[in-house]
C-alpha cells in the first residue's frame, strides 16, 4: 500500500469525491478505504430506502395489504443496520415508495431494542418532505434525535399522532439551530390546528439561530420573541386573519435579531403586525405581500406612507441597514414624498422596492430622496414605468447619485436616457466615476440611441460589463401571441457596444468620438 493511504485526511478526501455507485466497491477493495468510503456513502441518505436495502429481503411481506415481519430481527442484522446509521448526518423523508419503504421502516422500528438517540447518533440534519399521517410520524419520532441540528418540514395533513410527535421537539432536539416549516396548501384552519402543538416547542429551542414558520397567533409569537439565540426569522402571515384589522396588544418586539422577513397578503396586514410590537432592532428587514392594489388610489399611496412611518416608529433608527418591499405588481403611481419617513434611516446600505409603486420624480426629487443614505451600497425601484406620464429621471440625476451615493454596487432604475444635452459624451461625469458597480438594471427606460447610451455607461460606470436584460426577458415571456412583444434590440445593441468599450479600454485604444 503506498504511504500516502497511512494518512486518513487523504483517505477521507479521496471517499469525499469518489463516485456513490463506486464507493461500496472502494470500501470492499482496500481496509485503509472501507471506513472513509462508508461513511462518505452514508453521510447524507437522499431518502430512507437505504436503511431497508440493508436488511435480508425476505425480512419483510405484504399481508392484506399491510407489511409484516417474517421473523424476528436477531443481533446479527441490528449490528449490520447500526453500522450503518451511525453514519448518517443527514435524511430527507420523502412521500415515495411508501408501501415498500416507510411501512417496513415503521415496523422495523417497533422492535428496535435501542432508542433512536443511539440509532442515529451523529444524526443532524432532517429534510421532511412528506405527509403527517400515522405511518410517517413513527419515521419522524425516529429521526428526531438530541444530536439534531437543523430540521426543515413541509407537510400537506397532520395526524393526531403526528402532531404528538412534534410537540416534542423542544425536548427531543434541544441542540436545534436552524428549522424551517411549512405547509403546503396552507389553510388558516389548517396552521390554526398545529400551531399549539409547535409553538410551546419551539419556545424551549434556546440554541436557535434561524426559524421560518408560519403565523402562530399573538401568544406563539410571544414565545419566539423570547428566544434570545435567535437571529433570523422569516413569518408567513399570508393565510392568518389575526392582522387583518390593528390589535391593540402591545408584543415585546425583537431585540436581538438580524433578519426579520414577513410574507403577507396585503401591505395592511404587515402594518398591523408591525404597530404591534414595541421595538423591531432587526438590521435587515423584507416585506413582501402578493395582493395587487389599485393603481391610481389615492388611499393605497397613504397606505404606503402610513406603512413607513410605522417603520420608523418601530424600527431601531441606527441599526436598519437593509430594507426590502416586494409587492405584487400592481404598481400604485405616487410621489417621491412618501418615502419621507425612511430618512430616519441614515445607515441603510440596501433598499429594494420592487412591484409596489412607480415613482414620479425629477432629478432633483430623486437627489433628494437619496440624499438621507449616503451609505447606500443597492438600490433598487420598480424597473419598469408604467405610466407614460410618469416623471422619471434623467442621466443627469445618475450623475450626481454618484456623488451622494459613492458606495454603490447595485442599482435598478427607470431612467430617461433620451435627455443627454449637457453632457460631454467623452467625459459624461466631468471626472467622476464609479468603480464599485457591478450590476445595473434600467428596465423600460426609453431609449434613442443606443451609442450615446453606452458612452456614457461607459463613462461613468468604467467596470461595468452589461445592463442586466432580464425584465426584457420576463415581460416577452408573459406577453401572448396576440400582444406586440417589448422591444429591447436597443438595450441589445447597448450591451454589444459596451462590451467593446471594455475590450479597447483593457488595449489602452484611444478612441475619438
Amino acid at each position: 500500500m503506498h504511504s500516502a493511504l497511512t494518512n486518513l485526511e487523504i483517505i477521507c478526501t479521496i471517499s469525499s469525491f469518489t463516485q456513490c455507485r463506486t464507493l461500496p466497491a472502494l470500501a470492499s477493495t482496500c481496509r485503509a478505504f472501507e471506513h472513509p468510503a462508508l461513511n462518505a456513502l452514508w453521510r447524507d441518505l437522499q431518502s430512507v430506502e437505504p436503511l431497508v436495502k440493508c436488511l435480508p429481503s425476505d425480512l419483510f411481506s405484504i399481508d392484506q395489504g399491510c407489511v409484516v415481519l417474517q421473523k424476528p430481527v436477531d443481533g446479527k442484522m441490528w449490528d449490520t443496520l447500526f453500522k450503518y446509521t451511525t453514519r448518517v448526518h443527514s435524511i430527507a423523508v420523502t412521500q415515495k415508495r411508501c408501501l415498500t419503504v416507510v411501512e417496513p421502516l415503521s415496523v422495523l422500528m417497533l422492535s428496535c431494542p435501542l432508542t433512536s438517540a443511539y440509532l442515529f447518533p451523529n444524526l443532524h440534519k432532517l429534510t421532511w418532505h412528506a405527509e403527517g399521517t400515522r405511518i410517517f410520524a413513527q419515521i419522524l419520532r425516529m429521526a428526531l434525535v438530541p444530536s439534531m441540528l437543523v430540521f426543515h418540514m413541509e407537510i400537506i395533513s397532520a395526524s393526531s399522532a403526528f402532531l404528538s410527535v412534534l410537540s416534542s421537539l423542544g425536548t427531543l432536539c434541544p441542540h436545534l439551530q436552524n428549522t424551517n416549516m411549512y405547509i403546503r396548501g396552507e389553510t388558516n384552519d389548517l396552521s390554526h390546528k398545529i400551531s399549539p402543538f409547535i409553538a410551546q416547542p419551539i419556545a424551549q429551542l434556546h440554541h436557535l439561530h434561524t426559524l421560518s414558520v408560519w403565523d402562530l397567533g399573538s401568544q406563539g409569537m410571544a414565545h419566539i420573541m423570547q428566544l434570545r439565540t435567535l437571529q433570523s426569522l422569516d413569518l408567513n402571515l399570508r393565510t392568518s386573519s389575526t392582522w387583518d384589522r390593528n390589535l391593540l396588544l402591545q408584543l415585546p418586539g425583537f431585540h436581538g435579531l438580524k433578519w426579520l422577513g414577513l410574507s403577507t397578503r396585503t401591505i395592511e396586514q404587515a402594518s398591523n403586525f408591525f404597530n404591534s410590537l414595541q421595538v423591531v432592532g432587526s438590521s435587515k428587514v423584507r416585506v413582501s405581500f402578493r395582493s395587487q392594489v389599485a393603481v391610481f388610489s389615492a388611499s393605497a399611496s397613504t397606505t404606503l406612507f402610513q406603512f413607513f412611518t410605522i417603520l420608523r416608529e418601530r424600527c431601531d433608527i441606527v441599526e436598519l441597514q437593509y430594507l426590502s418591499l416586494i409587492g405584487g405588481f400592481g404598481s400604485i403611481r405616487t410621489e417621491s414624498d412618501i418615502f419621507t419617513p425612511l430618512h430616519a434611516f441614515p445607515n441603510l446600505t440596501h433598499l429594494l422596492i420592487d412591484g409596489v409603486c412607480n415613482i414620479s420624480m425629477s432629478d432633483e426629487d430623486f437627489c433628494q430622496l437619496v440624499r438621507a443614505w449616503p451609505k447606500l451600497q443597492v438600490l433598487k425601484f420598480s424597473s419598469y414605468d408604467a405610466f407614460n406620464a410618469t416623471t422619471v429621471p434623467t442621466f443627469h440625476g445618475l450623475i450626481r447619485l454618484l456623488q451622494l451615493c459613492p458606495a454603490l454596487t447595485s442599482l435598478s432604475l427607470v431612467i430617461d436616457t433620451t435627455k443627454v444635452d449637457g453632457i460631454d459624451l467623452k467625459c459624461p461625469g466631468g471626472g467622476l466615476c464609479n468603480k464599485h458597480l457591478k450590476f445595473l438594471a434600467l428596465g423600460d427606460s426609453p431609449i434613442k440611441s443606443p451609442l450615446n447610451v453606452a458612452l456614457i455607461l461607459s463613462g461613468l460606470f468604467p467596470l461595468l460589463g452589461q445592463v442586466d436584460l432580464l425584465w426584457w426577458d420576463i415581460m416577452r415571456l408573459r406577453c401572448s401571441s396576440s400582444q406586440k412583444k417589448p422591444v429591447m434590440e436597443p438595450w441589445v445593441l447597448v450591451n454589444s457596444l459596451l462590451g467593446g468599450f471594455s475590450i479597447v479600454r483593457e488595449r489602452g485604444i484611444e478612441v475619438t468620438v
